[in-house]
């Protein structure tokens, strides 16, 4: 069996005494590979997952600008962004999209950055991972007029917690569903419809370490090695073994993620 973590923060300070034992427990679990999320503390450094991914052969990263972070970038933000965005390992621009639930930066100023982040996407032919929370129909409406059309680069809804119906729409878009933790909680009935509603060729698996560990850790540290719990349970959901969930979401992020690096390598 081998799993891909499609989005982890590994940079985080809570790996800081065990991250290399972090990373080992993910390979011995069958985890092939990891996406390091490059967000990191937001500008001006943008690079945590490059430095990550530059370590270690099976480590690929992203970056972007959060939606949390969005009131900190400015004009040298988006020259180092696309300076990065050319790294070998870079397969995506992520995370990024809208946040409405802490409001962390401004609204209008979360839309423009976000604007301004797929328009440098669709540039360098990278796909994207968006952050949706409590701001679902200004993500679609900014997708709608940045992003959708022109045959462009693709994208993932990461940590995809909607209602079937929103899964549905994304998925209509164009999207691929990357599901966490979330769907093992014991209340997310809404959630695991959507996962059996998301055809198996446009799913993906993620922690989102370290937070939304699964059950049965919910409310530890997540880790990248769990994902394996998450790819379980979809399984489950889906009435399909382990092993064939490992090989189609692992297909799928490669057929997304690694068109674009191939020929740079």
């Amino acid at each position: 069996m081998n799993l891909i973590d499609s989005h982890c923060h590994l940079d985080a300070a809570v790996f800081d005494e065990d991250r290399e034992a972090a990373i080992q427990r993910a390979r011995d679990a069958g985890v092939e590979t990891l996406v390091a999320i490059g967000s990191g503390d937001g500008p001006p450094d943008l690079g945590a997952g490059i430095r990550l991914a530059e370590r270690y052969d099976f480590i690929y990263a992203t970056v972007g600008v959060h939606p949390h972070d969005a009131s900190k970038a400015d004009e040298s933000t988006w020259t180092n962004l696309i300076a990065l965005a050319a790294h070998p390992k870079v397969v995506a621009i992520a995370e990024i999209g809208l946040d409405y639930h802490y409001d962390f930066s401004p609204r209008e100023t979360q839309r423009e950055v976000f604007a301004r982040q797929l328009q440098i996407a669709r540039d360098a032919n990278l796909p994207i991972a968006i952050h949706t929370r409590e701001a679902w129909l200004d993500t679609v409406a900014i997708l709608r007029e940045h992003w959708l059309g022109g045959g462009g680069p693709g994208g993932i809804f990461h940590c995809f917690s909607g209602s079937p119906a929103e899964a549905e729409q994304a998925l209509e878009m164009g999207f691929l569903l990357s599901y966490s933790g979330i769907i093992t909680f014991p209340k997310a009935d809404q959630l695991r419809e959507a996962v059996r509603r998301t055809p198996l060729d446009r799913l993906l698996v993620e922690t989102d370490a370290p937070y939304l560990a699964p059950v049965p850790w919910r409310g530890k540290r997540n880790e990248p090695a769990f994902v394996v719990q998450t790819a379980r349970r979809v399984a489950e959901i889906k009435g399909l073994s382990l092993d064939e969930v490992a090989e189609a979401t692992t297909a799928n992020w490669r057929r997304l993620c690694l068109r674009t690096t191939v020929k740079a390598r």
